[in-house]
């Protein structure tokens, strides 16, 4: 094969995908990927083969989710569940800082940022974009978060192409995948027919180079009725969404039906529960609070995971800003597809469709956009959080 470059594509044979693993690991990762727990795939450590969840697939719509078996050996024949990579650079509770009493005043000491290296192995297109808004949350602007910023140089992404849609993608419309175009350091494509079940993988960076040179024997080149193979796969992958949104001047259009009836509709079902904002890949909302120990002689910053849907969560001198269901649902929808264009110059919703699945009551925000954009002109009023 020769020396791995930076953009060639590999053919790595399922046989040797414990092969691969290994090469990960002795690469100084350890390596996250989809397992199957509590009737879910969801992201945690992987050790061998069979911690994959070989075999299975996930059915999905609004508000249903389950697993069912497959017809063959897939290692990566689902689309996404409950978890995002998030939790791993962002975790839902983390300890900033300890301050200890020392003669009589306070010395407040940092959480150290050291860890493992993660490999995150089966990251899908749509996650890959979550990450890179995430990154501009984090650390794009002048101050970044340190936790983060540590926690994110120490991570490799193993890609994987989406070999089918979940019922509640809509990746196409937001323009986040099925393809993978940039942002792994590897790609794999995983390949059932014709021939041995197998992987085109492509090197995206030279630490994803690093691992595939580890393989011995080397791994061959990828041959041109290959990489057609894996191109096809993607494009029936992009041709099957289970939804669609028009995301056509969308920003606007929220923005000037603040009032729009459909607000009230959408509110009598929310829940306001928060699932959707707690399996949002790009969701950032969070809370702090002191805990103090029972000596007095020492308090610890924690920061956990919040949500704009809770009543508390802007709540300012002793009552909440957003009284109202609807205030609370509007508010999240017109900021994860409108205004999150004025923070970050993009949308905020990379159309993974995990907001939809785990509602408990199937409201649907591909529904509720298409509603608002079919008598759109209401006119917005000023001051009503309602």
């Amino acid at each position: 094969m020769g020396e791995v470059r930076v953009g060639g594509q590999y053919v790595l044979d399922r046989a040797r995908f414990p092969e691969f693993l290994s090469a990960l690991s002795a690469c100084g990762y350890d390596v996250v990927g989809p397992t199957v727990r509590d009737s879910a795939i969801v992201y945690d450590r992987i050790e061998k083969l069979d911690d994959l969840p070989v075999g299975w697939t996930d059915r999905q719509d609004g508000g249903k989710y389950r697993l069912e078996r497959r017809s063959d050996e897939a290692l990566f024949g689902y689309n996404v569940g409950p978890f995002s990579w998030k939790r791993f650079l962002f975790p839902p509770r983390e300890r900033l800082w300890t301050a200890e009493k020392v003669e009589g005043s306070f010395v407040v000491r940092p959480e150290p940022t050291g860890g493992p290296r993660l490999a995150f192995l089966g990251v899908r297109a749509c996650e890959l974009a979550a990450l890179d808004m995430t990154d501009k949350v984090f650390q794009g602007g002048p101050v970044a978060d340190p936790g983060y910023r540590a926690r994110r140089a120490r991570i490799l992404k193993v890609a994987v192409q989406c070999g089918q849609a979940g019922g509640t993608c809509f990746c196409v419309s937001m323009g986040t995948g099925p393809g993978v175009r940039s942002g792994a350091d590897l790609v794999l494509t995983e390949i059932l027919s014709p021939g041995p079940h197998r992987f085109l993988l492509e090197v995206g960076t030279p630490l994803g180079a690093e691992v595939v040179a580890r393989l011995a024997p080397p791994l061959s080149s990828a041959a041109k009725d290959e990489e057609g193979l894996a191109r096809g796969i993607v494009e029936r992958t992009a041709g099957s969404m289970g939804r669609r949104m028009d995301t056509g001047g969308i920003r606007d259009l929220l923005r000037t039906n603040l009032e729009h009836p459909r607000w009230e509709i959408v509110a009598a079902r929310c829940l306001s529960c928060t699932n959707c904002t707690m399996v949002c890949p790009t969701c950032f909302c969070s809370s702090q609070e002191e805990v103090p120990s029972l000596d007095a002689q020492a308090v610890e910053r924690w920061r956990r995971w919040d949500s704009c849907y809770n009543l508390a969560f802007t709540e300012l001198h002793g009552t909440s800003v957003r009284k109202s269901g609807l205030s609370r649902y509007r508010q999240w929808m017109t900021h994860k597809l409108g205004t999150w264009h004025d923070q970050f110059g993009t949308s905020g919703c990379v159309g993974c469709g995990r907001c939809i699945t785990w509602c408990p009551v199937g409201i649907d925000l591909t529904e509720e956009v298409a509603a608002i954009r079919a008598s759109p002109g209401t006119i917005t009023t000023k001051g009503g959080s309602r």
